[in-house]
């Protein structure tokens, strides 16, 4: 087994702030512009084609979030064997384990696929979305599951280059890719009149040019990560474990997009307009989400690495040090798209009605955004030592089944919009005591790793 090739990016010694800071802006910068995406086709389809293209648009967010976040969640058994087999200057484990995840990737794009095309028809009709929208919705998702091997072959490889310390580059090929998606909407949507076939087609091509820049750094990186196609091989073993990783990281995932997908189906119950308000919300207060989920994947990559180096005493303090930064940064941001909130909704959307009811909506669920950074760091932490199962029963039950008892008892005898958005302040104070027990008391952060043996072996 060939070791101590590998170049040392410092994770595993130095300053834990500056270093968990180093991985957060471009991890955010990267979910920003991976946002950017959708969100540039809402607000041209809002503007350009009409409020009820923008609803059509917004139903389908919770089935694509559903279907993507999942598979995107099975990626992340990859990254936490790459990252701790790297910290363990595991050479070969980690060839193996770059390999396996990059293969893994065309079969999960192309089940991916299969899903949405042939099953999201279905699944737009049990969400109860308005007759009016239904067709523009189907063609949406029809164009924008076609792309899923780029979606998956993107994220895969960008995954493992950050798990191997490098977070910069597939921040910039997603900052080329929603520059080629903004150009795209403007050219297919506004000059064409393409309507929302033009915005998915837009957002298609800007997938596989990200894909194809990740692929080509993969096979220009030094000897020891290189990507070779003639390697491209599913090794059974390391299968095992990054399914016994991934699928409770990817049902963390879903856990969020089954009860997103139920809210949705409870909004669209409320028309057009409140379909619209909720769609232009979530866009808006997405930048919170992204402050949260990229300080968790922040910490997942800097646990796995220090876990594979075996420094526990540092993986404890790093867990306080990024909860701390997380609060400060979504504290900040929440307030300040409170204070905008109209001015920001006036970007999506110039009908009043659809403006004063998602300002309704934000001023009920964003104060709350805080109450989630610690469990999004607490997962993520557990995450990187490989010890997923238990978080994941955890916020299937906080989350998911909570909110699904919240729609079923108390929405169908109080049937307003208000009393829907408190379903997700009051899972996340739920979740927040859940895992902060669990953190304290769960045995997440074991000790099995021997010196000189490696993490991971056929």
């Amino acid at each position: 087994m060939a070791r101590s090739n590998l170049s040392n990016q410092n994770i595993t010694e130095g300053v834990i702030w500056k270093q968990l800071l180093s991985f957060f802006f471009p991890i955010l910068l990267g979910t920003f512009f991976q946002q950017m995406y959708n969100t540039v086709d809402t607000i041209i389809v809002g503007r350009a084609v009409g409020t009820q293209a923008l609803a059509a648009v917004g139903a389908t967010s919770a089935l694509i979030n559903l279907v993507s976040g999942f598979f995107m969640g099975l990626s992340t058994g990859v990254t936490v064997i790459v990252s701790q087999t790297y910290g363990a200057r595991d050479e070969e484990g980690v060839s193996r384990a770059i390999h396996t995840g990059m293969a893994l990737s065309l079969v999960l794009g192309v089940i991916i696929i299969l899903i949405g095309v042939l099953g999201g028809p279905w699944v737009l009709r049990m969400t109860q979305i308005p007759e009016s929208c239904y067709e523009d919705a189907v063609l949406y998702i029809h164009i924008y599951f076609a792309g899923s091997i780029a979606f998956m072959v993107y994220n895969m490889g960008a995954s493992i280059l950050r798990a191997l310390g490098d977070s910069t580059r597939p921040t910039i090929f997603l900052i080329i890719a929603c520059l080629v998606n903004i150009v795209m909407d403007i050219v297919c949507v506004v000059w064409f009149n393409m309507g929302i076939a033009g915005a998915a087609i837009a957002t298609v091509l800007s997938q596989i040019v990200s894909a194809v820049l990740v692929v080509i750094t993969m096979m220009r990186q030094p000897e020891e990560t290189k990507l070779r196609f003639s390697e491209l091989k599913i090794h059974g073993h390391l299968l095992w474990r990054i399914l016994m990783i991934g699928i409770p990281g990817g049902l963390q995932f879903i856990t969020f997009d089954l009860s997103n997908l139920l809210i949705q189906s409870s909004v669209n119950s409320f028309g057009e307009i409140t379909i619209a308000a909720w769609t232009a919300y979530q866009k808006t207060d997405a930048l919170s989400w992204m402050i949260l989920n990229s300080f968790g994947i922040a910490a997942t990559t800097f646990v796995g690495q220090n876990y594979g180096a075996q420094k526990y005493d540092r993986i404890r303090r790093s867990v306080w040090t990024c909860i701390e930064m997380n609060c400060l940064a979504v504290i900040l941001t929440s307030g300040t798209i409170l204070l905008l909130r109209r001015e920001i909704l006036g970007i999506y959307t110039t009908d009043v009605n659809v403006i004063d009811t998602g300002a309704q909506v934000m001023m009920w669920i964003i104060p709350f955004n805080v109450t989630f950074c610690a469990v999004e760091v607490f997962v993520g932490a557990m995450r990187g030592t490989g010890y997923s199962i238990v978080p994941t029963i955890a916020n299937i039950l906080c989350v998911c089944v909570f909110r699904i008892f919240w729609v079923w008892a108390v929405v169908s005898q109080h049937h307003t919009l208000h009393t829907l958005s408190m379903a997700y302040p009051v899972s996340w104070i739920l979740a927040l005591i859940c895992f902060t027990i669990m953190y304290f008391r769960g045995n997440w952060l074991r000790k099995p790793i021997q010196a000189g043996e490696p993490i991971y072996d056929d």
